[in-house]
């Protein structure tokens, strides 16, 4: 008698609410093609990305692979989902370089690849906190060396976004990202942090005093708003940076509407 091939495991995770649009997630996709392109281009073998939790449209896995290809041409997209009804829907929109599969957070590919980059935008949110770093973790093991694991939230057009960006070692930095004309301060952020840190925008808290001190810094800088939002931001990042925040970026995103800063100065305590 024939051995008895036990069935295929359950995905792990459960399904999102699905809410996408299209260009939803550009601030988040321009971040990554500057501060992971140079890696994407060094690697060996056409890198695979992976867009998980896409929802239930495949917008943001289709515009991925058109923004990883400016940086990397033979750029590969698998858009992961745990609702099969998701996957069936989107696969008519597969073409070459872009595929769909069913599956969670064990992200599943075939031969067991492991992709360069892990997108994954208003996933962690439903869950509870005290879930997320197990989470980190598991993805974070599926990447590739030197790959990128990008977490985070924004809302439903795309104006406001924080996200996290992990590599094998951990969260390595934090960054904001707004439309700054939709901005009447930067800790409007607050409401789009990731799930890590949400809870933690209370005073005591360093990211609660981060955005605080941005906050102070943007209004000082009101003298530039004539000027543009563009160069009151810039203003505030410098000032942010000169009082000993650990900006990892500059004036060239700061431009874009972008300020990126050291996670360990934003971690939640204990």
């Amino acid at each position: 008698m024939p051995a008895r091939v036990p069935p295929p495991s359950r995905p792990i995770g459960s399904a999102t609410r699905g809410t996408t649009n299209p260009n939803r997630l550009r601030r988040m996709d321009r971040w990554i093609a500057a501060a992971h392109g140079p890696a994407l281009r060094r690697a060996a073998e056409a890198p695979v990305a992976v867009d998980l939790g896409y929802g239930a449209a495949p917008w943001t896995a289709v515009e991925l692979l058109d923004r990883l290809r400016t940086v990397r041409a033979g750029a590969r997209v698998v858009g992961v989902e745990i609702d099969p009804g998701r996957v069936l829907a989107a696969r008519p929109y597969e073409r070459e370089g872009l595929t769909f599969a069913h599956g969670g957070f064990e992200v599943p590919l075939p031969g067991g690849a492991r992709p360069a980059l892990i997108r994954a935008a208003n996933v962690l949110r439903q869950y509870e906190e005290g879930e997320v770093a197990a989470v980190w973790r598991r993805l974070c093991a599926r990447l590739a060396p030197g790959g990128l694991l990008v977490e985070g939230t924004c809302d439903e057009i795309g104006r406001r976004h924080v996200w996290v960006a992990l590599d094998a070692a951990g969260p390595r930095t934090v960054t904001f990202a707004a439309r700054l004309g939709s901005l009447e301060r930067p800790s409007d952020l607050a409401e789009r942090l990731p799930k890590a840190l949400i809870h933690r925008n209370v005073p005591g808290e360093p990211v609660h005093t981060f955005l605080r001190d941005f906050d102070r810094a943007w209004a000082a800088a009101a003298p530039y708003a004539p000027l543009s939002a563009r160069q009151r931001w810039i203003r505030s990042a410098r000032t942010l940076r000169a009082e000993g925040w650990p900006l990892t970026d500059g004036p060239r995103r700061w431009r874009q509407g972008e300020v990126t800063v050291r996670w360990e100065a934003v971690a939640p305590r204990g």
